[in-house]
C-alpha cells in the first residue's frame, strides 16, 4: 500500500526545518531521530515503510535537525526550533518518539511547551551526560572533525548495535556512509557537541505528559542507567531490554514499534 510521503520545509525566523510526514490518521505522532551524519529526509521512504502500521491510526511527521547550525548550537536550541517548527504545522497534543539525541530535544519540548506534547516515548536517550556518553560521542567528533570515514564508522558501529546485529548489518551501514562529504561531517561535529550541552535533569519535575523511558541493557553509548534515571525522577513507566540490544533497540528489538504503538494508543 503506497504511503503517500510529503516533504515540506518550516520556515522559521533565521532558520529552517525540513521534514515529511505519511499516513492519514487523526492523531500526530512526531518523530525525532538520533544524532547522525546523513539527512534523515533521505531515508523517508525507508522510515515511513518501517513504521507503516501507524499510518492508519496516526499522521506520522519526522523532522531534520535545523538547516543553518552554528558554533556553539545548544539542545536547547535544537530543541526551540523544533518547537517552533510543529507549531507553525499546527502540531500540538502529539504523541513523541524522541530517539537519542531526539529524546533530549523532545524532553526540552514537553518541558517548554507542555501543550505540543500529550505522550512521550524516551527511547535510549539521557537527560544529561554522563561520562560514558563524554567519552564515546567525544570519539565521534574526533572521528568527524579528522575526516576519518574508516574510523567514524567502526566507531560507531562497535557501541550502537548489539553483536547479532553489527555482524549481520556492519558492511551495510559503512557502504551506507562511503561518500560523507565536509559539510556532513562539520555538521555532525556542533551536533555532537551540542549533546554535551544537554542538561533537562533539573527541570523534569515540570513535565506533565504522560511518559514512557525505554532503553537497553547494553547501551553502551549512553548507558542504562540514564534510562532509569529519567524514569526515577518522573516516576513513570521503564522498560529495559536485554543485553543482545544496544543503544540502536529501537532498530533491532522486533517488539520495539508494537511497544511504541500500544503506549500511544492504550487509553487512559
Amino acid at each position: 500500500m503506497p504511503l503517500g510521503v510529503k516533504r515540506g520545509t518550516v520556515r522559521l525566523t533565521g532558520n529552517e526545518i525540513e521534514y515529511f510526514s505519511f499516513g492519514s490518521g487523526d492523531r500526530a505522532f512526531v518523530m525525532l531521530p538520533g544524532l547522525s551524519v546523513k539527512s534523515v529526509t533521505a531515508s523517508a521512504e525507508s522510515i515511513a515503510s518501517m513504521y507503516r502500521r501507524f499510518s492508519r491510526d496516526f499522521t506520522v511527521w519526522c523532522f531534520e535537525r535545523p538547516k543553518f547550525l552554528f558554533e556553539n548550537i545548544t539542545i536547547d536550541d535544537l530543541a526551540e526550533y523544533t518547537a517552533q517548527a510543529m507549531l507553525a504545522l499546527g502540531l500540538k497534543n502529539a504523541c513523541v518518539f524522541g530517539a537519542s539525541m531526539g529524546g533530549m530535544t523532545a524532553q526540552l519540548i514537553a518541558i517548554r511547551h507542555p501543550e505540543l506534547v500529550d505522550r512521550l516515548l524516551l527511547a535510549s536517550t539521557c537527560a544529561r551526560l554522563n561520562d560514558t556518553a563524554r567519552a564515546v560521542m567525544g570519539r565521534w567528533v574526533e572521528c568527524a572533525e579528522a575526516g576519518d570515514v574508516d574510523a567514524f564508522c567502526d566507531s560507531f558501529i562497535d557501541v550502537l548495535y548489539g553483536k547479532e546485529f553489527a555482524q549481520k548489518f556492519g558492511d551495510f551501514i559503512r557502504a551506507a556512509h562511503k561518500n560523507i562529504s565536509k559539510e556532513e561531517f562539520k555538521r555532525f561535529v556542533l551536533l555532537g557537541k551540542a549533546c554535551a550541552s544537554l542538561n533537562a535533569y533539573d527541570f523534569l519535575d515540570r513535565l506533565r505528559c504522560r511518559t514512557l523511558v525505554i532503553g537497553a541493557q547494553n547501551d553502551r553509548v549512553l548507558t542504562a542507567q540514564a534510562s532509569v534515571e529519567i524514569a526515577e525522577k518522573l516516576g513513570c513507566g521503564l522498560y529495559l531490554y536485554g543485553s543482545e540490544y544496544g543503544h540502536c533497540v529501537f532498530d533491532e528489538a522486533p517488539d520495539y514499534k508494537d511497544r511504541i504503538y500500544r503506549f500511544f494508543s492504550e487509553q487512559e
